[in-house]
């Protein structure tokens, strides 16, 4: 008789604690959330997100609509026959048959299961005044560049409609965006660096865009010249000696240095070089909206370029192939322990140790340009300093992947390394960039430089 009691008190305490359970839920007082994403008072070809969702009694219907030129639009109507955490909804402009432009409100109701307000449960209503706007804007092509190098920099200068939030020059993946105010006495004109990268495949296209923030989308295809440069290919012995003591003890993890050879290799050239290249892209790719330089930069005086930007190099070790890698940027040869000038006025970016690049220094140039001095033995400025044209920044040394003392120089646009020498040439900057800035027109600047070279250049 005891256990059955038992076996009784047990049953009841079970079903009170789960009716406890499905009335604390069922008496919940939160109401469900709703997100738009974007957070947009504008409504175009780019699609808003609608997230609702309860975590509590779950949701029992939703309902979105779209009130525009006093006509409503139900973009979703839903009733839940089991209790829903969550549900997604899209409003697309292009997909409401007889959508005009004009004012608009985007209204979400959405209730839960709560047994709160007669069983009614909570409910959540979130109402948006939109802006329906499914006409791009217009971009006018001010001053283009008509020939530009293989792995380096063009220049132009556009005019967007007042509506564009974002403009510039995209290259596959890569976008460069373009400057408000950089252009003398022409305000409402914008300055561009863009690059055509090393890597680019044969067929990119470089293309200017502007985008409103209703998300309209304009593209205006570039058309230039491309000219050939020849990047070299070579074949680099990785000695006993170097693996040990310059590639093992870049990688951090002590295990991974007890590999083979070309594990150890690879681990470093493939592995710590990315984690390297990431924190490179991300410096380079925080534009100061500014010109901070002025006039031609300058080569590290007294320097020889023993390495080419862009060189194809394969790594071998006792006549095996280990791994393959691009070198971004040029190495500068001079006496050991040497002065290292910065090439150009700016503010440093970065200062540190960078893996494969040893003691490194970054430099904003604004306009999203930069330059890298690696391989330093000693650094001499840190982060946020105001540089002045051939300041001294450090000297020269062998940390990280270095095989001998020297610098390594590279020069990065808002991400992409580029081809240094360009920076380099007076005339190449005095041609190409200082027109520009200074307001000229297309017209002018293809006047001024009408006897140019014409052979060794293909059609983009």
């Amino acid at each position: 008789m005891k256990k059955l009691l038992v076996v009784l008190l047990v049953i009841i305490v079970a079903g009170l604690a789960a009716a406890g359970y499905f009335f604390r839920n069922r008496l919940e007082s939160d109401p469900p959330q709703v997100t738009l994403t974007p957070a947009t008072d504008s409504l175009g070809l780019k699609p808003i997100e609608i997230a609702v969702a309860d975590r509590g009694s779950g949701l029992k219907s939703v309902v979105v609509t779209l009130n525009a030129s006093g006509t409503e639009h139900q973009i979703a109507a839903e009733e839940f026959r089991q209790p829903t955490t969550d549900r997604k909804y899209v409003v697309d402009a292009s997909k409401i048959a007889g959508l005009k432009e004009g004012a608009a409100t985007l209204r979400v109701v959405a209730r839960d299961n709560s047994i709160r307000d007669s069983f009614k449960g909570n409910e959540a209503v979130v109402e948006q005044k939109l802006t329906i706007d499914i006409t791009p804007p217009t971009i006018e092509l001010v001053a283009d560049d008509r020939y530009v190098n293989f792995g380096g920099v063009g220049a132009l200068v556009y005019k967007p409609s007042a509506d564009t939030a974002t403009s510039g020059v995209k290259i596959g993946e890569r976008f460069f965006p373009g400057f408000k105010g950089a252009v003398k006495s022409k305000p409402d004109n914008y300055f561009v660096l863009f690059a055509h990268p090393y890597d680019a495949p044969a067929d990119a296209r470089a293309t200017l865009v502007a985008t409103d923030k209703a998300g309209n989308t304009r593209e205006m295809r570039l058309v230039y010249e491309l000219k050939n440069v020849k990047y070299r290919k070579s074949t680099i012995n990785v000695s006993e000696s170097f693996l040990q003591n310059k590639v093992a003890p870049l990688l951090t993890d002590v295990a991974k240095r007890q590999g083979s050879p070309k594990d150890v290799f690879i681990g470093v050239n493939k592995g710590v070089r990315k984690q390297n290249e990431d924190k490179i892209t991300e410096v380079t790719s925080k534009a100061t909206p500014q010109i901070l330089w002025k006039g031609a930069f300058t080569q590290l005086t007294n320097s020889k370029v023993e390495a080419n930007f862009a060189d194809a190099r394969t790594y071998t070790y006792k006549g095996e192939t280990l791994d393959t890698a691009y070198h971004l940027g040029y190495d500068l040869s001079v006496t050991k322990n040497y002065q290292v000038e910065a090439a150009n006025s700016g503010k440093v970016a970065f200062t540190g140790d960078l893996g494969l690049y040893g003691n490194t220094v970054i430099i904003d140039h604004g306009l999203g340009l930069f330059t890298l001095y690696g391989h330093l033995n000693s650094i001499d400025v840190k982060v946020g300093d105001a540089i002045t044209p051939r300041q001294i920044i450090g000297k020269t040394g062998e940390t990280g992947f270095a095989g001998g003392d020297h610098l390594h120089y590279g020069v990065y646009l808002d991400g992409v390394a580029v081809l240094p020498v360009e920076w380099w040439d007076p005339k190449w900057i005095h041609d190409n960039v200082e027109p520009k800035l200074e307001g000229q027109g297309g017209r002018e600047i293809a006047e001024a430089q009408q006897p140019r070279r014409s052979a060794g250049k293909r059609r983009r």
